[in-house]
């Protein structure tokens, strides 16, 4: 069900990921009858209305609610898509989570800030289009009009064209559908990616042995259609890239288990869909892939000794692999690659950086999952991924769950760079903890498991519930940009929405709760996820959790406290560290648990731009307890800017500090200007950057100076092709050990 709902006016003074918190101890109602999906998509309706920050409203927004999921308890997840000024917003799709009475639970949003940006384009369509089909490699055969859109997919809007090209990939067979973004302000590269996303009766299959399949007779044929499942069908592609005849046959009785009968290869793919459609039926009460009913149509023998198989968005393709003697038609890389039409019709993962590995990942989750529900003799479930297809010919796994670096390029472990490794690999911390969560760290019966750096082991709670808590996560709370680490927005994250999964599931601070706290740290995925309760405990919670101020301005918050256990406690509240030229008001500083209170944030008029955190504090004879609000503080109108808050540089650690450049109408300059001071012992341990706000790093000093103190320079930097307004970035990597400082203040003058 689909429904637009505009919000004509509203002046929205953050973006917002609200957090439930627990009512009081009472007795407990009767319990609300479930909505159905139009009342929940209304009632979400409504809470937009009321509470426009939620959702980082502006003016001149549309919402559409294309997706509404019920839970058995009345709970309702409804996902929106955002439009802005009438243009598409990737990444600007959020959820409302809305408790069984109608109340408002929460919400999942991946933009850290309203948007406020121009929408006409100083880069023309035809140059969008040049720019291109220089980048499509292979044999281009058509290309859609360029479309101009809001890229939020940052958590941060910018004006964009998005170009489609069509043909096929170098090798002649695999056919490619290339997403191509370009900045419609500047016309440089924002990113790509293809839409096409592969791994780089009864019947005897190759790699499942004797299966039973679903077929459907018709005169004395017998064809493989399986009317039980949507009439998924699986047809035989001749080695050829375009036409598919379905595999028809007189007794039922399909293949021999050998790749010496066309027959056997088809098997797998139709057992393999088969069990891919009951396995996200009967685990998860989704009705096929599409959760519409629809079977997923497979073509098998695609394409000459051609070593891929994909997933289109529709079907399901497989080549035959080298020699066209290996089909790529195993069980899990089935299971995985129509998982990405799962991922697809629910959180949408952009598939790129980390919310790309994530993507990746639940395919790989997903994959083996479905290789444990088929429980054949031949192909037991395991954690390897793709074991059975020997697609680089060493009788190597593709990956591995549980210790990804043994392919010799998946990350273990999340690090800062996840975000810039191709999707395969920067899978590896996703598909690292799982295995933790289900199986536990350590020797296993798949394998050795090590933890990341001094992270404690971890005991597994079984892949049935480890599988629950994935779905559920995908299902309600991912967003199309969610990722592993987020600093702008550390809601929109994986630990996050999967520790909520498992507070849904088996509550808070359940043994399986516990478990995903400690699976993810177990992979370096840290997070602020509350405590579990001690005697006399509470919670204290923020609204909202994102603030953007302009030098000398205000923000009002909520600040909430709940008791949660025996007596209710007074709480003494105070904020941690503030930014230079930030102040903190509470209007109450000492309150009794289930007490609500404001804080007001105030940026003096000298106060320095740039993105931190604020930690609010609650403090009780019993426990602290404590919340962070994301500032941003934008910098005055013009182009430049400084930061004078610290920031401490930890032994090989990597840090930023931040400047928000806003009403900067010039273009930066090829002489722009960078003053940095930073105190430390041994510069030459540190390398200097600059960050623009698309993510581009210019280096100002690597690991020069040697043995010398402190930096105070003024570098150079050639911005010239950058957008002025934004955030931008000094980071700092600490490179070596022994010597520590601080970032002192830098500014920037464009």
């Amino acid at each position: 069900m689909k429904k637009s709902l505009a919000l004509a006016g509203v002046t929205a003074l953050v973006g917002s990921t609200l957090v439930a918190t627990a009512a009081s101890s009472s007795a407990a109602p009767p319990a609300p009858t479930p909505p159905t999906e139009a009342q929940a998509i209304s009632r979400a309706d409504a809470l937009i209305e009321a509470r426009p920050a939620a959702i980082g409203a502006v003016g001149d927004e549309s919402y559409t609610a294309y997706r509404a999921t019920i839970d058995s308890d009345g709970d309702a997840h409804v996902r929106y898509a955002r439009e802005y000024e009438g243009l598409r917003v990737y990444g600007g799709d959020f959820v409302v989570h809305t408790n069984a009475d109608g109340s408002l639970a929460g919400t999942s949003l991946g933009l850290t800030k309203p948007l406020t940006l121009s929408t006409k384009a100083k880069v023309a369509e035809a140059t969008a289009l040049k720019t291109a089909k220089a980048r499509f490699e292979g044999k281009l055969t058509g290309t859609d009009q360029p479309e101009l859109f809001v890229d939020a997919s940052t958590g941060l809007g910018r004006l964009a064209w998005e170009t489609v090209l069509h043909g096929w990939a170098p090798d002649g067979q695999t056919p490619s559908h290339l997403h191509v973004i370009t900045d419609a302000t500047s016309g440089k590269l924002i990113g790509q990616y293809d839409e096409i996303e592969n791994v780089a009766g009864t019947g005897a299959s190759i790699y499942s042995g004797t299966v039973g399949v679903d077929t459907t007779l018709s005169g004395s044929t017998y064809s493989l259609i399986d009317p039980e499942r949507g009439n998924g069908s699986t047809c035989d592609m001749n080695n050829g890239t375009s036409t598919c005849t379905t595999f028809t046959d007189a007794d039922n009785v399909w293949g021999t288990g050998t790749t010496a009968s066309r027959q056997s290869a088809a098997i797998d793919a139709h057992f393999g869909a088969a069990t891919t459609f009951d396995y996200f039926k009967n685990v998860h009460g989704r009705n096929g892939i599409f959760d519409d009913g629809r079977g997923v149509p497979s073509r098998v023998h695609y394409g000459n000794a051609y070593v891929n198989a994909f997933w289109d968005g529709a079907q399901m393709t497989y080549g035959d692999g080298a020699g066209n003697a290996k089909p790529l038609v195993a069980l899990d890389v089935a299971g995985h690659e129509m998982s990405h039409g799962v991922t697809e019709h629910t959180a949408g993962l952009v598939y790129s950086g980390e919310s790309g590995g994530l993507n990746e990942s639940t395919s790989d989750i997903f994959g083996t999952a479905v290789e444990f529900y088929a429980n054949t003799t031949s192909d037991p479930g395991d954690y390897d991924i793709g074991e059975k297809i020997d697609i680089r010919g060493t009788g190597a796994p593709l990956r591995y769950m549980y210790n990804p670096t043994l392919d010799g390029a998946s990350h273990g472990c999340w690090s800062t760079s996840t975000n810039s490794v191709d999707v395969h690999y920067s899978s590896g911390p996703g598909n690292h903890f799982f295995f933790n969560l289900a199986e536990g760290t350590g020797a296993t019966a798949y394998g050795t498991s090590p933890v990341c750096g001094t992270a404690p082991g971890v005991v597994g709670i079984g892949l049935e519930k480890a599988e629950k808590i994935w779905f559920h996560a995908l299902d309600a709370y991912f967003t199309s940009t969610t990722k592993y680490v987020n600093t702008a927005a550390p809601a929109n994250t994986s630990r996050a929405y999967t520790l909520q999964a498992a507070d849904d599931l088996f509550g808070l601070c359940s043994t399986e709760y516990k478990a995903v706290q400690a699976a993810w740290t177990a992979v370096n995925v840290a997070g602020s996820d509350l405590e579990c309760p001690v005697a006399n405990d509470f919670r204290v919670a923020v609204a909202p959790t994102t603030v953007t101020l302009d030098p000398g301005t205000s923000a009002t918050l909520d600040v909430t406290t709940t008791s949660v256990d025996g007596e209710a406690q007074t709480i003494d509240l105070t904020t941690g560290t503030l930014p230079a030229g930030v102040t903190a008001a509470f209007a109450d500083a000492s309150v009794t648990a289930g007490e609500s209170t404001t804080l007001t944030l105030t940026a003096a008029a000298s106060a320095g731009s740039g993105e931190s955190t604020v930690t609010v504090i609650g403090t009780s004879p019993a426990t602290i307890r404590q919340v962070n609000v994301a500032l941003t503080i934008n910098g005055l109108p013009g182009c430049s800017g400084s930061n004078s808050t610290d920031v401490t540089i930890s032994d090989n650690a990597t840090v930023e500090s931040s400047i928000v450049i806003s009403g900067c109408d010039a273009t930066p300059s090829a002489t722009a200007k960078v003053e940095v001071h930073i105190v430390h012992t041994y510069i030459g341990d540190l390398i200097v950057s600059l960050v623009a706000p698309d993510g581009s790093a210019y280096v100002l000093q690597s690991r020069t100076g040697g043995s010398a103190d402190n930096i105070d320079t003024t570098y150079t930097a050639n911005l010239s092709s950058e957008t002025a307004n934004g955030t931008w970035k000094l980071r700092v990597q600490d490179a070596a050990s022994a010597d520590v400082g601080y970032i002192n203040s830098w500014s920037l003058n464009l």
